[in-house]
C-alpha cells in the first residue's frame, strides 16, 4: 500500500550521525572506545548537583518546575557576559540566549541564516555535528583550505570570489573537533581581517576552550569583530552534557530573530536544569573544578602520545593537542580508517573515520582519537591494538601489491 505521508525535501538531507552508529558498536563487552567525544563521568560534580538540586527544590520549587523564559535564567546569562569578559568580549546579558546544548545553537544557526543554494564556508575538516545541523537548510558547502593552524586566511579573502554571498564561515579555533589543533594569534588577526573585508560573518564555536593544558587560549575571534560574529558555548565539557546546556551570544540586532526561533524549537531551555547549574556555578566552583579536569586530560593526553609514538607504525603522523579531547591521525597512503574499523572493532578498538569531518573530498587515511574516557594503562592497551591492526593492513598492502 502507498504511504499517505510525504516528507519534506530537508529529510532526505538528513543522515545519522557516524560517530553516534559507532558508540552503539562500542557498547559490545570488551570494547575499548576512543570513538566518542564525551567528556570523562570520572569528572562529573555529582555531589555538588545533588546538593544544588536540593537547593533548588527547597528554595525554588514552584519557579523552577514552571514554564520559563525563553531567553533563558536571567542570572544564568549575567553569568555568563561575566565569563567571557576573559576572552576578550564586551557583551550585555542581552545578547546570551541559553540554549538547550550548543548543538541547538548550531541548529538556530542553519534556520535563521542559511537559505537552499546559499554558500556555507567551513574549516577542512571541520565538525561533523556542524555538518549535520546545518545541512537540512539545504546550504552549499565550501571547504575552505586549512593547515595545522587553522583555516587559511587566505581562503577566507577569496570567498567573494569563489562563493559570492557566502553567509557564513564555521570556525572553531580552539582546539578544534576534530584535529585538536589551536589558531595562533597571527593567525586568529589575519582571519577575521579577511572576513571583515570580504563581509562573511563568522560563527565561532568554542566548545573545549576551557580545556587548556599549559597556556589558555587567545582572545576570541567574536571579540575582534563582535558586529560580525556569533559565539557559540557550552557547560556540556566543564559540568556534564546531560543537563544539556548551551549559550549563543548573538550581536543585538540578531537577537530577536534567534529568540523567535527557540521559541519555536522548545519554547525554552529546561529551567530547573538552568537553576541548578547556576546554583553550582555561581560562587567560582568552576575555578577550583576545571583545573582538575584538566589535570585529568593532560595525564590522558601525555599517556596518548607515548603509546602512538611506540606503537604507531611507519608512515603515520599526528600533532600532539595542547587542549581538547582529541588527537587527529593521518595514515599511511593506501589504507582506508572507514574500512579498517570492523576489524578495529573486532580486535577490540573503536576510532570515528576521519572521513565523516570533510564537506567535500574526504581523506580516507584520517582518523579521531578521544583520549578522555580511558585511563591511561587502557589508552596504552588500545594503542597497542590499533598498531597492530594498521600494521597488518599495511603488510596485507605489500603482499597484494603487484
Amino acid at each position: 500500500m502507498t504511504s499517505a505521508w510525504t516528507q519534506a525535501r530537508r529529510a532526505a538531507r538528513m543522515n545519522p550521525s557516524i560517530i553516534r552508529e559507532i558508540l552503539k558498536v562500542t557498547e559490545k563487552p570488551g570494547i575499548l572506545s576512543m570513538a566518542g567525544g564525551l567528556p570523562s563521568a570520572d569528572t562529573f560534580p555529582v555531589e555538588e548537583l545533588k546538593a544544588a538540586c536540593d537547593r533548588v527544590l527547597t528554595h525554588n520549587a514552584r519557579e523552577a518546575l514552571q514554564y520559563a523564559a525563553s531567553e533563558g535564567f536571567a542570572p544564568l546569562r549575567e553569568w555568563v557576559a561575566a565569563h567571557v569578559a576573559a576572552l576578550g568580549m564586551q557583551v550585555t546579558p542581552d545578547q546570551v540566549l541559553i540554549t538547550s546544548g550548543s548543538q541547538q545553537g548550531l541548529d538556530l544557526v542553519g534556520k535563521i541564516l542559511c537559505d537552499a543554494g546559499a554558500p556555507v564556508a567551513v574549516e577542512t575538516p571541520t565538525y561533523l555535528g556542524a555538518l549535520q545541523a546545518f545541512t537540512p537548510y539545504e546550504p552549499i558547502f565550501t571547504s575552505l583550505a586549512s593547515d595545522e593552524q587553522g583555516v587559511d586566511p587566505a581562503a577566507v579573502a577569496r570567498l567573494p570570489h569563489d562563493a559570492p554571498g557566502t553567509r557564513f564561515a564555521y570556525l572553531l579555533p580552539n582546539y578544534q573537533n576534530p584535529t585538536g589543533r589551536v589558531m595562533s594569534a597571527a593567525r586568529r588577526e589575519a582571519v577575521v581581517e579577511a572576513a571583515r573585508v570580504a563581509r562573511v560573518p563568522l560563527i565561532e564555536d568554542n566548545p573545549y576552550g576551557d580545556l587548556w593544558f599549559d597556556a589558555p587560549p587567545l582572545n576570541s575571534l567574536a571579540s575582534q569583530w563582535p558586529e560580525g560574529s556569533i559565539y557559540l558555548g557550552s557547560f556540556s565539557k566543564v559540568l556534564t552534557p546531560g543537563f544539556r546546556l548551551g549559550y549563543m551570544i548573538t550581536p543585538a540586532a540578531l537577537y530577536p530573530k534567534f529568540l523567535q526561533a527557540k521559541q519555536a524549537a522548545d519554547l525554552h531551555t529546561p529551567g530547573f536544569n538552568q537553576r541548578v547549574v547556576y546554583e553550582v556555578i555561581r560562587n567560582g566552583f568552576l575555578d577550583q573544578h576545571v583545573p582538575r579536569i584538566r589535570a585529568l586530560y593532560k595525564a590522558n593526553r601525555d599517556a596518548m602520545a607515548a603509546a602512538l609514538t611506540e606503537h604507531m607504525p611507519a608512515g603515520c603522523n599526528w600533532q600532539i593537542p595542547q587542549g581538547g579531547m582529541f588527537f587527529w591521525l593521518n595514515l599511511p597512503a593506501g589504507l582506508d580508517a572507514l574500512a579498517l574499523l570492523p576489524t578495529a572493532v573486532e580486535a577490540g578498538i573503536a576510532y570515528v573515520p576521519g572521513a565523516a569531518f570533510y564537506a567535500h573530498a574526504p581523506d580516507p587515511c584520517t582518523l579521531r582519537l578521544s583520549f578522555v574516557t580511558l585511563t591511561p594503562a587502557l589508552i596504552g592497551e588500545g594503542v597497542a591494538i590499533l598498531g597492530r591492526v594498521l600494521r597488518a593492513a599495511l603488510d596485507s598492502e605489500l603482499e597484494t601489491a603487484p
